[in-house]
């Protein structure tokens, strides 16, 4: 085995093609992939338009868990195509209903050791298996089952040194948010988060999973646990002992930076609206009035999570103004709870139980009223992403989130006189995989009919990329603009599988009352023959993978995007689909632009091939005009794939 620290060693045994030096470009083989509902429909749409006959992995999972509320048809459109679809190329397919692909695939998939690849941001919560884990879009995914590596940049290594214990109410949710306060969300593209240390001893996997899953607010490729003793365990409580392999760091590892954190005296913290990185210690926010409490997601839904709230909630009841909410984060986690008689507290205080689906956490229910906080232990608080705008939406752990919700008030559990009850990892957990439907044989495989419904579409092609953009300036955004602000989710998100109707609500959170719609402005001047073009500040592109936040930009005639830095998986989308991410050379380049204003690149194509500076000229939209230089960071494969328009349209 290779030497080094995990995530050197598992890309050692999986590269297939570039050097281990970072930052250099390289490919590895993915074993395993993951797709969950809102993505995975245009994934296989793409995997189906590539005429591949089975997948190519070892092992790949259709999840249904985002999109389960059916209000109208087209939700339950697009699962009956992927359960078909699954049966027809070789998938395991898990039904809504079954659990969140991430905690699912944590208890009944993943593997020390392996490459997974996801159509969700939230994959590398499997990094607390020893997995090295990341999210993708959906076209990645697709290519990936098709048997193609992925490409990457080679990654930094930041090691993360835990020392101690945790003490009182601290918890795992804390970590991570700490790690968030120091890091915060954008700056780490092409980094790798890895745990090491004395204090990762006293760590379950569900609580190694909880800190990797929210690593991926930190724009981190992913993030990873070595696999030990405790990963024996919880693969054997799961049945699957077979699968563990002991995949440590060397003692002599090498790090790129290293963040040391002592979990004695770590103390409760919160995530305030309306980014995932503005931290306070709890004990700051005692006192703020809390309206709703919802207790879920795939960073907090474990069985531990929810043994903790049933014992908090026991024999008391939710504050009279509290609106709580608990969702266990699988079927087998509901199914335990529900046996070992967890979910009767739960109930007797007044708290409403959720199906085991993403739910909240992506708008679909339970939104807040206006000018409320909601405490949630989800991974995102982006503005507007309950669903309400404007919304106040903390993140905090569950013990905080149920202690506030029996005083109406953020408090943590020490005030209320609460002392820790002890936890332990079931010895075996129950399994039932009756909702997971394997794949079936070749043969009859062949045999299946692929069902698609009215509402399905069909991946839009781009064209190839003109040699020159005539382009206007369609809108100028900030820093921190995430997926969300993009396509937003919630009740547009059954709009998916449809790209004309779902491109409408592009940028949707920026349009103003009276005005035209940004959408309505990309059509106007795709019709006129320009080329519509977005420039944003720092972090463009966090949050989630879906792929949507190009395929919709480009559907409406959108050829570049120009900001001071992009997140990873949003940049890898763009390439994808032919639109061309450019970059700033500074801040006052940023400044100079403004909305209408044109700006039109010449001999483009021959510009990407010929070097990383790209000359245009800016005219304001008052007349003046002048050159601008931007840059590019896309290696040769990269340009080939943006002049012809993006991938599905390379031979």
């Amino acid at each position: 085995m290779a030497k080094g620290t995990v995530t050197q060693k598992i890309l050692a045994s999986h590269i297939v093609e570039g050097k281990q030096t970072v930052n250099s470009d390289i490919s590895i083989r993915i074993d395993q992939t993951l797709t969950q509902d809102a993505t995975g429909t245009m994934a296989y749409l793409e995997l189906e338009a590539m005429a591949v006959d089975r997948v190519k992995t070892q092992l790949s999972v259709s999840y249904v868990d985002h999109n389960t509320q059916q209000n109208g048809s087209e939700n339950n459109n697009d699962h009956m195509y992927l359960q078909t679809v699954a049966a027809s190329q070789g998938l395991y397919f898990s039904r809504p209903g079954n659990g969140i692909c991430h905690q699912v695939h944590l208890e009944r998939f993943g593997v020390p050791g392996k490459t997974l690849l996801g159509s969700d941001s939230h994959t590398p919560t499997n990094g607390g298996i020893g997995m090295l884990s990341i999210g993708a879009g959906g076209l990645d995914v697709a290519l990936a089952m098709a048997g193609k590596p992925f490409r990457l940049s080679y990654p930094k290594i930041i090691g993360v040194k835990l020392s101690g214990k945790f003490k009182g109410f601290v918890s795992a949710k804390d970590v991570i948010l700490k790690v968030l306060e120091t890091l915060t969300t954008k700056g780490n593209v092409g980094c790798v988060i890895e745990y090491f240390g004395d204090g990762i001893k006293g760590l379950s996997v569900p609580e190694r999973a909880t800190i990797t899953n929210m690593g991926a607010e930190l724009g981190v490729t992913t993030s990873i646990f070595p696999s030990d003793q405790n990963t024996r365990k919880f693969l054997a409580a799961e049945g699957r002992s077979e699968c563990w392999i002991e995949f440590l760091a060397d003692e002599d590892a090498q790090y790129d930076k290293v963040i040391e954190i002592d979990l004695d005296t770590l103390e409760p913290l919160a995530a305030c609206p309306s980014s995932p990185d503005l931290i306070k210690k709890v004990k700051e926010l005692k006192g703020t009035k809390v309206n709703q409490v919802i207790i879920g997601s795939c960073t907090n839904s474990s069985y531990l999570d929810i043994c903790l709230v049933s014992k908090m909630l026991e024999g008391r009841t939710v504050h009279h103004e509290v609106s709580l909410s608990v969702a266990p984060g699988s079927k087998q986690v509901f199914e335990m709870a529900a046996r070992n008689g967890l979910l009767a507290p739960i109930i007797a205080a007044g708290a409403r139980i959720l199906e085991s689906a993403c739910g909240p956490c992506i708008g679909q229910g339970m939104s807040p009223a206006d000018d409320c906080v909601s405490l949630r232990t989800f991974n995102r608080n982006f503005s507007g992403r309950t669903g309400t705008r404007n919304d106040k939406a903390y993140l905090v752990s569950p013990a905080v989130a149920t202690a506030s919700a029996l005083t109406g008030m953020i408090t943590t559990p020490d005030e209320l006189g609460f002392v820790r009850p002890v936890l332990e990892l079931p010895e075996k957990f129950m399994i039932n995989d009756n909702m997971i439907i394997p794949p079936i044989p070749v043969e009859e495989s062949k045999k299946v009919k692929i069902i698609r419904k009215p509402t399905l579409g069909a991946p839009p092609h781009n064209s190839a990329l003109p040699s020159t953009i005539e382009g206007r300036v369609l809108i100028k955004v900030g820093s921190k603009i995430t997926t969300d602000h993009i396509m937003p989710a919630g009740k547009h998100l059954k709009l998916r599988s449809n790209i004309p109707a779902y491109s409408k609500v592009v940028f949707e959170c920026f349009n103003k009352d009276g005005e035209l719609s940004f959408a309505e402005k990309a059509e106007a001047l795709k019709k006129s023959g320009k080329h519509g073009i977005i420039v944003a500040e720092e972090s463009y592109g966090q949050g989630s993978s879906r792929e949507h936040a190009a395929i919709c930009p480009m559907y409406l005639g959108i050829k570049a995007v120009i900001a001071l830095s992009m997140e990873r998986i949003h940049t890898a989308n763009l390439i994808n689909f032919g639109i061309v991410p450019l970059f700033f050379n500074g801040k006052k380049d940023y400044e100079r632009i403004e909305e209408n204003d044109s700006i039109v690149i010449k001999n483009i194509d021959t510009q990407l091939r010929l070097g990383n500076n790209i000359k245009g000229t800016h005219l304001k939209s008052g007349g003046q005009s002048g050159e601008i230089v931007f840059k590019h960071f896309l290696n040769k494969e990269n340009v080939e794939i943006i002049i012809a328009g993006g991938v599905l349209n390379m031979k």
